[in-house]
Parts: C-alpha cells; structure tokens; sequence
C-alpha cells in the first residue's frame, strides 16, 4: 500500500458537483492498494495514520498525533500512486490491485481508521473525483508498507 498523507486545515471530495465527503483540521489521505497487499499492511498503516506526530504542540514542534488533536480524516481512493512511469512515456498500472480487492482492502483500512480516529469520510472508489484541500504547512508524507 502507498499513502500520501497531507495535514490540512480542510478538504473535501466532489463528484459531480456534490461534496461526498468533507473534513475540517485533520489529514487528507490518498490511498493506493497494490497486488499482494494484506490486511497487516492496511492495520500498520491506518495506526501510523492516526498516530504519526505531525500536528503542533504548544511550542510549535510537531509532537501531536491525529488522535491527540481530535483531527478527522478524508480518505481518497487513488490508484495512480502505483503508476510506474520508468518506461514510455504513459504509466503502467500492473503493480495496481484488480478493482475488487483494492475496494475490499481500502474499505478495511477506512474501518480501521475509524476505530481510532472521530470522523472519518471517504470518496467513492474508482470514481472520477474533484478534491479540494488546503494543506496546512505544507505538510505531506509519503507512507508506504
């Protein structure tokens, strides 16, 4: 699995022109699941998510988790994270996980993190997506497993 985390002040995800999902202060995430992915992965990832030191303390250093800040979560199916761009000039997609077991694996790691975190919203899988997000810092990490 491959995550991008972004910190954000807020985001939300349209489709169509309807907001499907929406967040205040908390992480954006983008989620991209690979063949062979298991649910270890998606369980280490989903508590690295809600427990990664990223938001500030009262001094301004980045000592407080998504948990301890009462953050909340978007998190956006993106399988484009697992484009290999080393050959050609167009992506190949191979190392992706096939629609089924890429759906089944991010709806798990959506559950998952919603046992840790308050308020957990979510795109729609395989969708064309609009998202809009005002990252705060900036802060984004590349998460992998």
């Amino acid at each position: 699995m491959k995550i991008v985390l972004q910190r954000v002040s807020e985001a939300s995800v349209t489709i169509d022109g309807s907001i499907v999902g929406s967040i205040g202060r908390g992480v954006l995430l983008f989620v991209g699941v690979q063949t062979g992915d298991s649910q270890n992965k998606a369980d280490f990832l989903a508590d690295k998510c809600a427990e990664l030191r990223i938001f500030p303390d009262d001094e301004g250093k980045m000592n407080r988790s998504l948990i301890d800040i009462g953050g909340e979560a978007l998190v956006v199916s993106q399988f484009t994270l697992l484009g290999d761009c080393s050959k050609g000039r167009r992506p190949s997609f191979i190392h992706a996980a096939p629609p089924e077991a890429g759906n089944a694996l991010y709806r798990y790691f959506i559950d998952r993190l919603a046992m840790k975190v308050n308020k957990v919203e979510t795109g729609i899988f395989g969708a064309m997506m609009q998202v809009y997000l005002i990252n705060d810092g900036p802060v984004t990490m590349l998460l992998e497993k």
